[in-house]
């Protein structure tokens, strides 16, 4: 356990909790601090295909920044540049992973919460979530790096809606705005995304990271072409690739092991 965070890693997913269920998982500069050093965990363990972050309990995913720090960590323009570097650090370091990333949300997935689910790959909610960025009633601008990442997602007319009034949408509205891949009750969420995950971490790493990095360039316009064309060429002098063109002509299930 990291700083209210734990880890645990089954069947090829690393789940990674926010554990604070006591004040809705709200996140603490500290544990800002501490996302990249867990991005780094899980991307060089060879053990997780694939990454799954969720907050402890049903209550919430996270109900943001832990507002009752801000007056000693965001006192000042001079402090709140700080603590805007270290959020920003650690959303660039979700969405630098390797990793196929999944937002499992139950409940309140609010502000700083929202914007780490942003950074993530897909994003699965239960159909009792409900989301907000309050940024507006707190007198703060939103950061940056989460902002951009809203916009790509469901527009610039939509991001300015949720930014501009603050208010609080539902699960049903995040799927129709693209916020969210997958509605599922809240009984069925767990299953359904370990489900999909144990799929996902069966599947070739070197085609997974690949897609990766070719759909972030195209979204980012920063596509690193002759990397992935290195990439493509790797994969077809892979273990893997001989071993899914046999896999599929034996007709068996391929077994991959990520060389």
């Amino acid at each position: 356990m990291t700083a209210h965070f734990r880890v645990d890693v089954a069947d090829g997913v690393a789940t990674i909790t926010i554990d604070r269920p006591n004040v809705r998982n709200a996140i603490t500069l500290g544990m800002w601090e501490a996302i990249p050093d867990l991005i780094e965990r899980v991307s060089h363990d060879q053990s997780v295909k694939a990454v799954v972050f969720r907050g402890a309990g049903e209550r919430a995913f996270a109900s943001g920044a832990d507002i009752s720090e801000f007056e000693r960590v965001r006192m000042s323009a001079a402090a709140a540049e700080i603590y805007g570097k270290v959020v920003d650090a650690a959303i660039t370091a979700v969405q630098a992973c390797p990793k196929p990333t999944v937002a499992m949300i139950y409940g309140y997935c609010v502000g700083g919460g929202l914007g780490l689910t942003l950074a993530m790959d897909l994003r699965f909610a239960a159909d009792t979530a409900r989301f907000a960025i309050p940024a507006a009633r707190l007198g703060v601008v939103y950061g940056l790096t989460a902002t951009r990442a809203l916009v790509h997602l469901v527009g610039p007319a939509r991001a300015k809606d949720i930014l501009f009034s603050g208010r609080a949408f539902d699960a049903r509205e995040a799927a129709e705005m693209g916020f969210v891949n997958r509605v599922v009750p809240a009984g069925s969420l767990a299953a359904h995304t370990y489900n999909y995950l144990r799929r996902v971490a069966a599947n070739a790493p070197l085609s997974l990271r690949g897609a990766k990095l070719s759909i972030q360039g195209i979204v980012t316009g920063e596509l690193e072409i002759e990397g992935i064309r290195r990439l493509m060429g790797d994969a077809f002098d892979s273990h893997d690739y001989r071993e899914g063109v046999r896999a599929f002509l034996e007709k068996r299930p391929p077994r991959f092991e990520g060389r």
